[in-house]
């Protein structure tokens, strides 16, 4: 197993635990920030009446709340939102602790710079929105959908996951399953924003002989101030992206005659400021970056308990099974194997280069005793294949 998979594969595991658990302790706050992005979208396409949309944060949960049965109204979508953000955070730590270690090993550096942080971050995230931008668009379309539903007066729809794909792959085509891409992929600087911040910050004001083990609260100050300051930066395009995401069909007209939902991430921002003024595109801040400090918080405390949890069960299951006899020589076994691999690799490499020495050595004694005694004809003898 190389050895940047190892640490990969253990960040991925413990990053998708950390996140579930800070998704379901901050869910509603999702739901409503949410519903707060694309709402004045929908009632400029008439698709809700004023009456309909929320004046803010504690509004929307006391609407919400008296109007769609309670507490289960904030929750709606919350398994499809919680199986998308255990994939996508998997794949996330899985993708940044590969290309992380990997450039860290071919530069032979203790730490990469900030450029190379950002740049690592951003990767990772392109590849990992590449797997789940088709159910963030799900999770969006059932978050949104009882606030439809309100503004049209007929009864909220329960579509299942694959009847949401169906319908949305029926009104946009298969592509349309990928709506918001491109914003993802500016987004792609929010959690390496957060991460460079993160790592800056322990820099800063963490002594380095604690980089390791930071503590817990420190850890979660450190990952929630980040998440808030990388969530302002980047906060209009999360607007966008959800105004994309929640365009029922690519034929809905926005200023200008355009399609929404083919427009990309930048013409779409540029749309909303000039067209509902700059505060559009803050719309619902306040929630999401309370949101924001505390799940990034609970996913990064979360995440360094549980791999180190991973990590002492690994090296524990370690030991029991070095004690078994029976594993002890197949591991003999498989490293004596791998050694002999390697010296025949060796071996041939070294023959192959010893017949080239040699039969170069044989064209150019040829040449010479043939009294082609030039460089330039030691070349076309060197260079002559056998047997021409």
């Amino acid at each position: 197993m190389p050895p940047p998979l190892l640490p990969a594969l253990g960040h991925a595991a413990s990053g998708a635990t950390g996140t579930a658990l800070s998704t379901l302790a901050t869910y509603p706050l999702d739901l409503v920030n949410t519903r707060l992005k694309v709402q004045r979208q929908l009632q400029r396409d008439g698709s809700i009446a004023a009456a309909d949309t929320y004046d803010g944060v504690i509004d929307a949960f006391r609407t919400i709340y008296a109007r769609e049965s309670g507490l289960q109204g904030f929750f709606a979508g919350l398994g499809v939102d919680l199986g998308k953000g255990v994939v996508d955070a998997g794949l996330w730590f899985g993708f940044y602790t590969w290309f992380r270690a990997r450039r860290l090993a071919h530069r032979d550096v203790p730490h990469l710079s900030g450029f190379e942080e950002l740049a690592v971050g951003a990767a990772a995230g392109a590849c990992a929105k590449l797997f789940t931008t088709p159910v963030s668009n799900v999770v969006t379309r059932r978050q949104t959908a009882s606030l439809l539903d309100s503004g049209s007066g007929t009864k909220a729809r329960d579509l299942s996951f694959g009847e949401t794909i169906s319908e949305m792959r029926r009104e946009r085509g298969v592509l349309g399953l990928w709506a918001g891409y491109s914003a993802s992929l500016v987004l792609t600087l929010n959690p390496s924003i957060t991460f460079f911040l993160q790592q800056v910050l322990k820099r800063a004001l963490v002594a380095r002989e604690r980089w390791d083990e930071p503590g817990a609260a420190t850890t979660f100050l450190l990952a929630a101030a980040s998440k808030v300051v990388a969530t302002s930066m980047t906060y209009p395009f999360q607007i966008a992206k959800a105004r994309m995401q929640v365009s029922a069909a690519p034929d809905d007209k926005g200023d200008g005659g355009r399609p929404i939902g083919r427009d990309n991430i930048f013409a779409t921002v540029l749309r909303i400021a000039r067209a509902e003024g700059g505060k559009a595109l803050y719309d619902g801040i306040g929630g999401e970056l309370l949101k924001a400090f505390f799940s990034h918080g609970t996913t990064m405390l979360s995440k360094d308990v549980i791999h180190r949890f991973i990590v002492q069960l690994y090296f524990a299951i370690l030991a029991i099974l070095k004690r078994n006899p029976h594993f002890r020589a197949r591991l003999s076994a498989r490293i004596k194997k791998a050694r002999e691999e390697a010296r025949e690799r060796y071996l041939r490499a070294s023959s192959s280069g010893a017949n080239e020495i040699r039969r170069g050595a044989r064209y150019v004694k040829d040449a010479v005793d043939s009294g082609q005694n030039t460089p330039t004809n030691w070349l076309s003898a060197v260079q002559k294949k056998p047997g021409s």
